[in-house]
């Protein structure tokens, strides 16, 4: 594919079109991947009113909040979409038990190694031609985020339909369609991951979408947005 003329052509399309076009070139080869952030709620949307019924996929890593969970089964039953909860090979005492307790406070990095990494490369690799994210270039360090690339960790499609949007243009849209979204952001919780102090935390004013996350720590990503060049 040519990836310069398609994200040209895409930096002026609207993400349901561009969600349109993945269906039809990928069908059931496309994954969508959410956390049920806001752009994972409208893509979900989007996809409805497609009348596409492709795979959702989303990671749980056993330590989310309840808030997430409950968004979870909202989502499911709002939607019409059985949703894949993929979950890691350890559970938390097997994993306490061969990396010590609380493993996210001391080595966060492997921590979602463990808990996302891992579990969304067996599931993804090998199974599917593209995958959907929720990646947006105003959220910190997601600046340069092309709307599809060639993804060299999974070796497939990666599509980003929401990159050229922002977090107002997407409430406008959540609470214009009334769909469900985690009763946490309205606790100033902007971008939610685990249940730890660590890992997810209220963003304070004026500083980033993903402000909470990780926080006291160099880490940005979990680690399923990293390149393979870039380990």
């Amino acid at each position: 594919m040519d990836w310069d003329k398609l994200n040209a052509k895409f930096e002026q399309a609207d993400p349901k079109s561009i969600l349109r076009w993945a269906v039809g070139e990928f069908g059931e080869k496309l994954a969508i991947v959410t956390s049920f952030q806001p752009t994972g709620i409208a893509t979900l949307h989007m996809l409805t009113e497609l009348n596409a019924k492709v795979p959702v996929l989303t990671l749980d890593t056993g330590i989310l909040f309840p808030e997430t969970y409950q968004l979870m089964d909202e989502a499911e039953a709002f939607f019409g979409l059985p949703i894949t909860r993929i979950r890691p090979e350890l559970t938390l005492q097997e994993q306490a038990a061969q990396y010590g307790e609380a493993l996210w406070e001391r080595d966060p990095d492997k921590c979602c190694h463990i808990r996302k990494v891992v579990p969304l490369d067996k599931v993804l690799k090998g199974h599917y031609s593209a995958w959907v994210t929720g990646l947006r270039r105003d959220q910190t360090g997601r600046g340069n985020t092309p709307i599809v690339k060639w993804d060299d960790k999974y070796d497939m499609v990666k599509l980003s339909p929401f990159a050229n949007w922002t977090s107002e243009m997407l409430w406008i849209y959540i609470h214009a369609h009334e769909l469900p979204y985690n009763a946490l952001h309205e606790k100033g919780y902007p971008s939610i991951g685990c249940n730890t102090p660590v890992c997810t935390q209220p963003a304070k004013d004026g500083e980033g979408e993903r402000s909470g996350r990780w926080v006291n720590s160099d880490k940005v990503e979990c680690g399923i947005h990293v390149t393979a060049e870039k380990g």
